[in-house]
């Protein structure tokens, strides 16, 4: 598998990796992290191409998943205030967001969690409670579950995690 950015020609590929995304959390027990709001809006994540923060997952010629990846000092704004926790590590950090696979390749969620890490040595993410799914992934690559933050895009809370 190899990483590269996103380009608006691959925006189609994109929104139907989300869809499968959003019917397999649905699936397995979460149906609120995007389903409600068929998260994430395509005017989104044609900023996150323009700006150079989307990436895509691919095996060969084919598309296998997508995610949104920044680094830098207080990348994330909603992670300035966490509860019922604390982050390990103050130093500037890498960000993924959005990370969604078509279940095709085994391994895609790992292999694209594992090479944001390589970027930063410093990695957050949230997810939500009920992504069993997630939460199973981040702890057997080494995340720390540190709190809980919230998004502004619905009222559910986020567990967050930090690997640094």
């Amino acid at each position: 598998m190899d990483i590269r950015h996103a380009e608006a020609r691959d925006l189609a590929r994109m929104m139907a990796l989300y869809e499968h995304a959003r019917r397999f959390m649905a699936e397995h027990g979460n149906p609120n992290q995007w389903g409600p709001t068929r998260w994430p809006p395509e005017d989104l994540l044609r900023r996150d191409i323009a700006q150079g923060n989307s990436y895509l997952c691919v095996q060969g010629d084919r598309i296998v998943g997508t995610f949104f990846f920044a680094m830098g000092p207080d990348i994330e704004p909603t992670y300035r205030r966490i509860e019922d926790g604390a982050w390990q590590d103050p130093s500037p950090y890498g960000v993924v967001h959005r990370l969604a696979g078509d279940g095709s390749v085994r391994g895609t969620g790992a292999f694209c969690l594992d090479w944001a890490y390589r970027q930063c040595g410093h990695l957050r993410v949230d997810t939500h409670g009920d992504n069993r799914v997630l939460q199973s992934l981040l702890g057997k690559l080494g995340f720390v579950h540190c709190g809980t933050i919230y998004v502004e895009e619905d009222p559910y809370p986020r567990l967050a995690y930090e690997k640094s």
